[in-house]
């Protein structure tokens, strides 16, 4: 599927809402960043921010706007085809670690 030239519509409230998300969460990882390259920030203090700031729930919020507006320009072969993109990411799992999605967690 070429999606080179493809457009999507959000409505401009969604895109704000999902755009200061992202704003919010990029600066914050990249202070938080500098703090534990200085020494001054350690994995609680990263963890205490993502379940304080609800970064889980939010970044889920901004894929289903982001991922519904995808899902309406789509014919259902394509939306299967953007599925099984998205299956082949990298996510933590258990091990403590990062691998390919198609490896066994």
């Amino acid at each position: 599927m070429d999606m080179s030239s493809r457009e999507i519509r959000l409505p401009l409230d969604q895109a704000v809402a999902v755009l200061l998300d992202l704003n919010e969460f990029v600066v914050s990882l990249d202070r938080l960043g500098s703090r534990q390259a200085d020494g001054t920030a350690d994995e609680h203090t990263i963890g205490k921010f993502i379940a304080d700031w609800d970064v889980a729930r939010r970044l889920a919020s901004a894929r289903g706007v982001i991922g519904a507006a995808v899902d309406e320009e789509l014919t259902g072969e394509e939306q299967l085809e953007i599925e099984e993109l998205g299956e082949e990411g990298r996510f933590y799992t258990d091990n403590v670690g990062y691998e390919p999605s198609d490896e066994p967690t």
